[in-house]
């Protein structure tokens, strides 16, 4: 390992696609045995530097050294090979190849008669898995791992590829706490043989728990690098957006209504069981807990997507026909999915398109659509909720991970709802599109539209509920009113088995 200079050095890299600037000034200085934090808004040029870093795309100008020499990576197979490894949020493994196929993937030791060496292989992987401190079956098919396991064995193959450079690109967006807890040691393990890393995120408690330095980007430029013990949140804040973001969580007082909202024992064997609450008009519901406790899945039952077995879902006091979204849609219910790109969007049709998708019937005359309706329809929700797009005839795709979640609330805001179930609203979005998120959502709830919210982010549940759900294991198992929520109570109630709400 080189420890005279920096590991990896980009300076003034420059990056357009046709008459889109997408980077105009990239800095990045990676040191050995250093984790750096690389932070920014949607946008900002994050993602066109690490993909200039692995090879996926070539800079048009500016400076690009690994250990003191000039690089310029045509392919991602030459960045490997030059010892860099990017470790993204869903890792690409081959499914039904083992864990040990896959980190030997294409460079497979070969024995006498030139047969694979399966057992020197196999005897590799569970060395390097020993040395990351983590127990995974080499043996198994990567099929069915865990997103945090998947993230282990890629860095397992960076490992075995001798990387003098780890990118992790917003590793910790599909991570439990004790998954992410395991990926920061097993970080802090690279660090300390003298890795290089950079660590890309939109959590600041994780930057700040883990980076030694950070690097500001915004509008393709660069900003700073300073020491994480000489900064704080709200200055990277400020850097990050140009501007102080006074509130986060610009939560208004609503007056709360009638019930819009009422879910009556709801259960699905081994899933959830024996669900009761409401959420009325001009209300802000959070329904928090950890990771797998059967929140989503409650949610996506209420919209009639997943089914149910015994309960009652009611709108307005009537009851909602179970396992069809068409009767929600039509019911007055809107649902936000946490995939939005998956779930939420299709990815290769226009803006437009995606924002018309539910009201389309409306729009429709003599069983034609016409694009200038479609436009007038999509621009008027693109202009309310700000979505930055060279045109609406644009793929959904090109834009950013805040614009698309924007655009799957145009989506469902065109429908007018009278309830509207938001699905981790602000995961993988930057701070300043949070708080326009957060700002739309109390409007709608001034409105007087019922909103049910879904989060991990005890900030996001704290800061614009009225009212706190606790999930644990598939069962409700606390209510806070927002002068009861605090911290502590609501992630003691999401850890520890308490009585179950009545």
């Amino acid at each position: 390992m080189n420890s005279t200079g920096p590991t990896l050095l980009l300076r003034d890299v420059s990056k357009r696609f046709g008459s889109v600037v997408a980077l105009r000034d990239g800095q990045l200085t990676l040191e050995p045995g250093s984790i750096h934090a690389l932070v920014g808004e949607n946008g900002a040029g994050k993602s066109t530097l690490v993909k200039i870093i692995a090879g996926v795309i070539q800079r048009d100008s500016g400076v690009f050294e690994l250990e003191g020499a000039p690089v310029n990576f045509k392919t991602t197979a030459e960045s490997k090979a030059s010892g860099i490894a990017v470790i993204y949020q869903e890792p690409t493994l081959f499914p039904d190849l083992s864990v040990t196929e896959n980190v030997f993937m294409g460079r497979q030791p070969v024995g006498r008669f030139g047969r694979i060496d399966r057992a020197g292989m196999r005897s590799q992987v569970v060395e390097l898995l020993d040395r990351l401190g983590v127990s995974i079956d080499p043996d198994r098919p990567a099929q069915g791992l865990s997103i945090a396991d998947q993230q282990i064995i890629e860095i397992a193959k960076a490992i075995s590829l001798d990387a003098k450079a780890v990118l992790m690109d917003e590793p910790t967006a599909a991570l439990s706490g004790v998954e992410v807890d395991r990926l920061f040691a097993v970080a802090r393990g690279l660090r300390d043989e003298g890795r290089a890393l950079a660590f890309i995120s939109h959590r600041f408690d994780e930057v700040f728990a883990l980076c030694d330095t950070i690097t500001v980007m915004r509008d393709g430029s660069y900003i700073s690098t300073q020491p994480i013990a000489q900064t704080s949140v709200p200055q990277i804040v400020r850097l990050m957006v140009g501007r102080d973001v006074k509130e986060l969580f610009p939560k208004v007082e609503a007056p709360i209504g009638q019930t819009r909202l009422e879910v009556k024992s709801l259960s699905s064997p081994g899933v959830f069981d024996s669900i009761d609450f409401e959420v009325k008009a001009g209300e802000i519901v959070a329904l928090s807990g950890l990771v797998g406790a059967g929140r989503s899945e409650v949610a996506r039952a209420i919209f009639g997507v997943d089914p149910y077995t015994t309960g009652q879902v009611l709108v307005d006091g009537q009851p909602l026909p179970p396992g069809s979204p068409t009767a929600a849609i039509k019911a007055g219910l809107a649902l936000v999915p946490e995939d939005r790109r998956l779930q939420g969007l299709v990815m290769d049709q226009s803006i437009a398109s995606n924002v018309t998708d539910v009201i389309r019937r409306r729009l429709t005359r003599a069983s034609v659509i016409t694009r200038r309706r479609e436009n007038i329809a999509a621009g008027t929700w693109a202009e309310a909720l700000e979505i930055k797009c060279a045109a609406l005839d644009s793929a959904a795709g090109t834009l950013s991970g805040g614009n698309q979640q924007k655009l799957v609330l145009a989506k469902w805001l065109a429908s007018q709802p009278k309830i509207l179930i938001i699905d981790e609203p602000t995961r993988g979005i930057d701070v300043g599109t949070k708080s326009e998120v957060h700002r739309r959502m109390s409007e709608l709830a001034g409105q007087g539209i019922a909103i049910l919210m879904i989060s991990s982010e005890l900030p996001e549940v704290l800061g614009m509920a009225d009212r706190v759900l606790v999930m644990r294991e598939g069962r409700l198992t606390a209510q806070f009113s927002r002068a009861e929520a605090t911290a502590d109570a609501v992630m003691f109630a999401s850890t520890h088995a308490l009585k179950e709400v009545a």
